[in-house]
């Protein structure tokens, strides 16, 4: 008798849950500029519902965006604001709305699917802010493991699997040990750690399993503890205040991106090789000449949007 009370309770509990909530009970972006609430109770159409709803961004909350429009469909349980500014791709936007003059107001938070979100850290990582062709980091390891295809997708695979690995890592001990703690000013050095430990293990990973790739990235291997990208990922989630898989999305889509760049370098000074290049351009001068096109032709992907 016992246990189906509970059980009983359990369901009301569940049941009432929405209701307690307020009432606005889902959220989505629908548009470029627009955010959708769903209501559960209607409201009222003769109401200008643009001045009683606020939107802020989850990573700004200090700085409100313009809602220039609020629509209510006919039977009041749909509204949709229209915003100044496109909504981002992975962004996540709190949005306020007051009942009445006087009433109380309501807070929601309202963000596209996770799957949606997911993807676009991921591509956005990986083509349209490569951290090599559009930020122009990481050029050191870049130019020294490029000149060979399969000397770049050793490198490429061992910086996807640091990057991962480290992500992780780094985003549980900020969430659990730093903030929690008011040490977030030893961030920098705490990360930097957390990456040499997995450079250091892969060190010795590839030195038993694997010599011939190891002598092949010969210093480089080490030199991706200060790679500026490696640590600018940590960096960039923990500002963003990334969950662990939009973390894992941003580390994914990173390392992946920085392989390709790896990869079609390489590919590039095979060929060039064989080409008959002036003197003063051969080696590194002509390389920096392809870097520039690339850099040039992934430019092309800055206008993409998800």
């Amino acid at each position: 008798m016992t246990a189906r009370a509970a059980l009983l309770l359990l369901l009301v509990l569940l049941w009432a849950a929405p209701a307690q909530a307020g009432n606005i009970v889902a959220g989505e972006v629908t548009g470029e500029h627009e955010l959708t609430l769903i209501l559960a109770a209607p409201l009222d159409g003769a109401a200008d519902w643009r001045g009683r709803a606020g939107v802020v961004e989850r990573e700004n909350p200090d700085v409100p965006l313009a809602v220039t429009a609020a629509a209510l469909s006919p039977d009041g349980r749909e509204l949709v604001l229209t915003l100044a500014e496109p909504v981002a791709g992975q962004g996540a936007y709190a949005v306020t709305l007051r009942a009445g003059p006087d009433g109380a107001a309501e807070t929601f938070q309202v963000r596209k699917g996770v799957l949606a979100v997911l993807f676009s850290i991921l591509i956005s990582a990986a083509l349209i802010q490569n951290f090599v062709f559009s930020r122009y980091l990481g050029l050191c390891i870049f130019f020294g493991a490029s000149g060979r295809k399969e000397t770049a997708v050793g490198m490429g695979f061992s910086f996807i699997l640091v990057m991962t690995l480290s992500a992780v890592f780094v985003w549980a001990m900020y969430n659990f040990v730093l903030k929690p703690l008011h040490l977030q000013f030893l961030q920098v050095l705490t990360f930097v750690g957390i990456i040499a430990i997995f450079v250091q293990l892969l060190d010795t990973v590839l030195r038993k399993v694997n010599p011939f790739l190891f002598k092949k990235l010969g210093v480089y291997l080490v030199l991706i503890t200060t790679n500026c990208i490696i640590l600018a990922v940590p960096l960039i989630l923990v500002d963003n205040a990334y969950d662990l898989w939009e973390s894992l999305a941003l580390a994914l889509g990173s390392g992946a991106g920085f392989a390709l760049a790896l990869f079609l370098m390489a590919c590039v000074r095979e060929r060039l090789e064989l080409a008959d290049i002036p003197e003063a351009f051969r080696g590194l001068p002509i390389a920096f000449v392809v870097a520039g096109l690339f850099a040039l032709a992934f430019l092309g992907f800055s206008g993409m949007s998800f």
